[in-house]
């Protein structure tokens, strides 16, 4: 009897467990449409401060960049991006946008703090995308470090300016109209109507696919040889009136150079102009005049319309059928090495002219640091460790930022192993306080195999650079934005990438080199001073902080 009520009660508890899952489960399902049918608002989304630039700027200036060593041995395992993007579409792409939590995290990892850069790559994703499907290139020109906001620029600040046109029957105000430009004027007016008193074009310009297109496709009515230099350019004009220099090929692009030939010798290099352009983008300068890749024909763009009798002497063809001509210049202007089409198509670069120097005056300046240019003998900043005190001293680099400025060349002319940095020029309306035109620079990348540490001279004598190019270069340093892996996309974009790289591998894979000995030589500069002062401040010229205070707004007092 025992048995049966025991086992009664066990058949009572578990149908008694039974009814309240099943209750439970008629509950659930009658409550689940009200559930589904709420509104589920997104959080708000925290605008990117303008200025977070300055917190992804401000970094361990005193860090002895052992990390950095870490994140350079993880870049063999990272394979190169290789995604294609369309040349029309240069600079136009969406900003990338972060917020200012992500700023401020980037800003530690960029100046080799706590955080690893190998541990951001892998937060943000192997492929360098910045998790939004954005190719390396895209997601650096992104980056708040290149995408600055941007002050109004004052009328005088331009370098050319936009007369009104008159009407009839009413008197001009004389005053200078809006600055506007339109899709009527040609690209090169465009461009040189874009200079400012900052730089040569605008970071994201809208132009600059126009201008590339006329540079690499437009017709060419007429070919001279430009007087003076040392080797062989041509200036080449278009129906609208552009006009570009053209440089010819006159070496393979993975053939160094001869180690027993003087820098002063050495040939000028097409592709150097074409790479040197992109890399002065790809550092934030934009200081160099657009240069792209042209497969020329001898024949019907150069020898049947020239009208320079002294160029027009010099053509021949060569025991192979190729068209050859070598001009008049300095050196290297004779049948011996003559340039030589294939048989007709000659590859070139073609660099857009800058404004005339009757309608925009340019002042040279000869470089404190310039070579002796001789065999036997050597320079005073060759053997003088004081010399940088005395430049200093001396005008324009007593004051304002023309030291910096030219800092920023030398790590430009270091990077791409260019040695011939004798002169450079500005633009006289600006006076001293404007950008440095980094022009002529077609001895660069002659050598992969060596660097020349000499060219880092102005930056290890005066321990000076910018907060804004060293967080650059800091940048470039990382995995996500390695300066090769943006560099071999940047001129993947040019028309001559079709025929051939424009650098070779081993010249891409130098870039890094280069770049992490620039980063020690500024790690070196502050270590002397901290011995010598107690800090390490003073090797930072602080451009980012006086950009910030320039464009916030002063908020009236009451």
């Amino acid at each position: 009897m025992m048995r049966w009520y025991s086992r009664r009660f066990s058949r009572t508890v578990c149908l008694w467990l039974a009814f309240i899952s099943v209750t439970l489960h008629l509950l659930l399902v009658a409550l689940s449409p009200f559930v589904y049918q709420s509104s589920c608002k997104p959080p708000t989304s925290r605008q990117t401060h303008p200025y977070t630039l300055r917190a992804l700027a401000y970094t361990n200036d005193t860090s002895t960049g052992s990390d950095s060593h870490a994140s350079h041995a993880n870049q063999a395992k990272m394979p190169p991006d290789a995604r294609k993007v369309d040349p029309s579409k240069m600079d136009t792409t969406r900003h990338h946008k972060i917020t200012k939590m992500d700023a401020t995290k980037m800003s530690t990892e960029i100046g080799n703090g706590p955080s690893s850069p190998v541990n951001m790559g892998d937060r943000i994703g192997r492929s360098g995308s910045m998790g939004s499907g954005l190719s390396k290139l895209d997601a650096l020109f992104s980056h708040p470090l290149y995408d600055v906001p941007t002050l109004p620029i004052p009328e005088e600040d331009w370098l050319m300016r936009i007369k009104p046109k008159v009407t009839s029957g009413r008197n001009p105000s004389g005053k200078d109209a809006p600055r506007t430009t339109s899709d009527s004027q040609p690209p090169w007016l465009r461009f040189h109507l874009g200079i400012s008193r900052r730089q040569l074009y605008p970071h994201r310009d809208p132009n600059m696919p126009s201008l590339i297109q006329q540079l690499s496709k437009h017709r060419i009515v007429s070919a001279v040889q430009k007087s003076g230099g040392t080797q062989l350019k041509l200036v080449m004009s278009f129906p609208n009136y552009g006009q570009a220099m053209l440089k010819p090929m006159k070496q393979e692009r993975d053939e160094e150079s001869n180690f027993n030939l003087y820098y002063f010798s050495d040939f000028e290099r097409h592709n150097a102009e074409i790479a040197a352009f992109h890399l002065d983008r790809v550092l934030g300068y934009r200081r160099i005049p657009p240069a792209v890749g042209r497969l020329v024909d001898v024949v019907k763009e150069i020898k049947d319309i020239t009208t320079d009798h002294r160029l027009a002497k010099t053509f021949f063809t060569s025991p192979v059928g190729n068209v050859c001509f070598y001009g008049q210049c300095s050196y290297y202007c004779s049948t011996e090495h003559a340039v030589c089409g294939r048989p007709h198509e000659l590859e070139a670069s073609l660099a857009v002219m800058l404004p005339d120097p009757s309608l925009a005056k340019r002042h040279s300046w000869r470089s404190p640091w310039r070579r002796s240019y001789s065999r036997s003998k050597v320079a005073a900043w060759e053997t003088d460790s004081q010399y940088c005190d005395t430049v200093k001293k001396t005008a324009p680099y007593d004051k304002g930022t023309r030291l910096v400025d030219l800092i920023d060349l030398t790590i430009l002319d270091f990077l791409m192993g260019n040695m011939d940095r004798h002169h450079y020029e500005t633009f006289e309306k600006f006076g001293n306080n404007t950008f440095l035109l980094h022009l002529d620079n077609g001895r660069a990348f002659g050598r992969h195999s060596k660097d020349e540490p000499s060219i880092l001279a102005p930056l290890e004598q005066c321990c000076r650079i910018r907060r804004s190019t060293l967080s650059r270069l800091r940048l470039l340093s990382l995995p996500q934005y390695r300066l090769s892996d943006v560099m071999r996309e940047s001129l993947s974009h040019d028309p001559l990438f079709s025929v051939a790289p424009l650098l070779s591998e081993p010249h891409l894979l130098a870039l890094d080199r280069r770049l992490n000995v620039v980063l020690q030589t500024v790690r070196d500069c502050q270590r002397r001073q901290r011995s010598r002062r107690g800090e390490g401040s003073d090797v930072i010229y602080d451009d980012i902080n006086d950009y910030k205070k320039s464009v916030t707004p002063v908020t009236p007092a009451g």
